[in-house]
């Protein structure tokens, strides 16, 4: 007599993930709409919040993350939608709602400084905060190598790889992919990954013998201490 395959437990919900990836659609369909065509029109975006350094120079530091909800063509909102599905809901369910928030706003604020610092050009998009996912997870990975095993340091090869070849890409077309803010918010979502990432430990006390997710103590205190020192750099350092 063989046993019965046992259920699969069901994931949980992501909210925050989907609700970002609504956004990001609606507000393409309206930069479309107000645009007449899929194309839109660089005025729309500009419009709308697009980066555009000598404005946030002038004071319109919402635009570093207004940016990121935006997109210059069809094909950008697809790749970048089709990232944060495969991704977001993954880095969701580990870090927990108000965590994986935190994260991709912060990674995208790290991508639109980095852009805002080093490239003269007008931006938009919500790479720099995929980026930062990439990142997000594979800090996680890493921090949690030794308790995940192998699967644990295969995750960390795969974000490794997945980053590396995103910014091949980036830098073999220069001209049209702002590179600058998808190492930002790599570099951002390492950072912040670090501070909000759960720690998995095995506690031996019991038998068999449990595995227990534990936060950093100051997590949310770095996290705030990341956001000063991004806007510091934005009121201090010359932009591009």
């Amino acid at each position: 007599m063989t046993e019965p395959n046992p259920t699969p437990p069901r994931l949980p919900p992501t909210p925050a993930a989907t609700s970002l990836l609504w956004a990001i659609g609606i507000i393409y369909l309206l930069t479309a709409a107000l645009s007449g065509g899929l194309q839109p029109r660089l005025s729309v975006l500009v419009f709308l919040g697009a980066k555009v350094n000598e404005l946030i120079a002038a004071g319109a530091y919402w635009r570093l993350l207004s940016a990121t909800f935006l997109h210059g063509s069809l094909i950008h909102i697809l790749f970048n939608g089709y990232a944060l599905y495969a991704l977001g809901p993954e880095t969701e369910r580990i870090y927990g709602t108000r965590r994986f928030l935190a994260l991709y706003f912060l990674a995208g604020l790290g991508g639109s400084l980095a852009s805002y610092l080093l490239s003269p050009s007008v931006s938009v998009g919500a790479s720099g905060a995929i980026f930062g996912l990439i990142g997000g997870l594979g800090i996680f990975y890493y921090l949690n190598r030794a308790v995940l095993g192998n699967f644990g340091k295969a995750q960390v090869q795969n974000m490794a790889t997945v980053a590396l070849i995103n910014l091949f890409i980036g830098f073999s077309a220069p001209s049209i992919i702002d590179n600058w803010g998808h190492l930002g918010g790599l570099v951002g979502g390492i950072v912040a990954g670090w501070a909000l990432a759960p720690r998995f430990m095995v506690d031996p006390g019991f038998y068999p013998p449990l595995m227990r997710r534990t936060y950093p103590a100051q997590g949310w205190m770095w996290a705030v201490a990341l956001v000063l020192v991004m806007l510091v750099m934005v009121g201090m350092l010359p932009h591009a």
